[in-house]
């Protein structure tokens, strides 16, 4: 049995199909299934039912992906720990985080972290805050920074998100301190699309306000929702962080009976995994940066407290 059969058939379970999978491994497709044929004649039990051009796995095979995986990791550990006593501040870390944490956190941080750390090389991977534990899950990053709520990792808290609504400066409702997520009941709004935590923080506040949104568009582009609502096409509902015009708009937070919606941002890792010195320096400086100063700092200041939750794992 080989690494890189187990490799690539984690990857085709993963991906539900040889096609996508032969790529993210480096395999032609045809290889792919040379390798799992192998892997499945010297176990000597099928792994996959194949479907026309898809593949699901049999009930032998649920079982040994699952212990694949925690192999997977522990060989993947060894190797970061051999690279690790080799030399302490040399080697890659991936971070995982969304469009507006690389904008308004990342892109000012790494200046100083690439000075300090010449040796160290961060590859960004960007994704919906919705998605990064599943990348933080399957080793796709060593690091993500996004929302709290996924106890199975570990981490440490950086800073509160708050849920805004964006608004034409002349709306009627433009000038309220805060607003009522009930009060948008009415109103065409314009919301992030499916993948995006924001969303998730407003489906959840709008099922226990018992309100059904109004909904004219979705959009993965924060700015296009910013100058969509400054037209006075819908509001906005978008995440403090994001980095919103000083003129044409005014921002209001969102609540429901008075407090804050929205959640802490964390940065997180799999404590299964081995995490290099190296990363965790580079927690150590991101958690003091963002102690000065943070994306929507000023924005989340006008807004109701949110309670400070536990770290994960803590």
């Amino acid at each position: 049995m080989k690494l890189s059969q187990l490799r690539t058939f984690v990857a085709i379970a993963d991906h539900g199909g040889f096609a996508r999978a032969a790529a993210r491994v480096g395999l032609t497709q045809s290889a792919a299934s040379r390798q799992i044929n192998a892997l499945e004649y010297e176990l000597g039990v099928p792994l996959f039912d194949r479907i026309g051009h898809r593949v699901r796995l049999t009930s032998e095979g649920e079982d040994l992906l699952r212990r694949s995986r925690r192999l997977l990791v522990d060989v993947d550990a060894i190797g970061e720990r051999a690279r690790t006593l080799k030399t302490a501040q040399t080697g890659l870390l991936r971070v995982g985080a969304t469009p507006q944490v690389i904008e308004n956190l990342l892109a000012k941080f790494l200046v100083q972290h690439r000075r300090a750390h010449p040796g160290v090389e961060v590859d960004l991977i960007e994704d919906g805050g919705a998605r990064l534990p599943t990348r933080l899950e399957q080793g796709d990053v060593h690091l993500a920074i996004m929302p709290t709520g996924y106890e199975h990792f570990q981490g440490r808290l950086l800073y509160p998100m708050h849920l805004l609504a964006a608004l034409p400066a002349v709306h009627r409702l433009a000038k309220r301190a805060v607003l009522e997520i009930a009060e948008l009941a009415d109103e065409p709004l314009l919301l992030m699309s499916p993948g995006h935590a924001s969303l998730t923080w407003f489906e959840a506040a709008s099922r226990i306000a018992h309100i059904r949104p109004r909904v004219r568009l979705q959009s993965g582009s924060p700015h296009t929702l910013i100058e969509l609502a400054k037209s006075g096409y819908g509001i906005s509902v978008l995440p403090s962080p994001v980095r919103f015009p000083r003129d044409g708009v005014r921002t209001v937070p969102l609540v429901h009976r008075g407090a804050s919606i929205g959640t802490w941002a964390v940065a997180a890792w799999d404590g299964q995994r081995f995490l290099a010195p190296y990363a965790e320096q580079f927690i150590d400086e991101l958690v003091a940066s963002v102690k000065v100063n943070y994306p929507g700092r000023e924005l989340a200041r006008r807004a109701p407290p949110l309670p400070r939750p536990k770290p994960p794992g803590g």
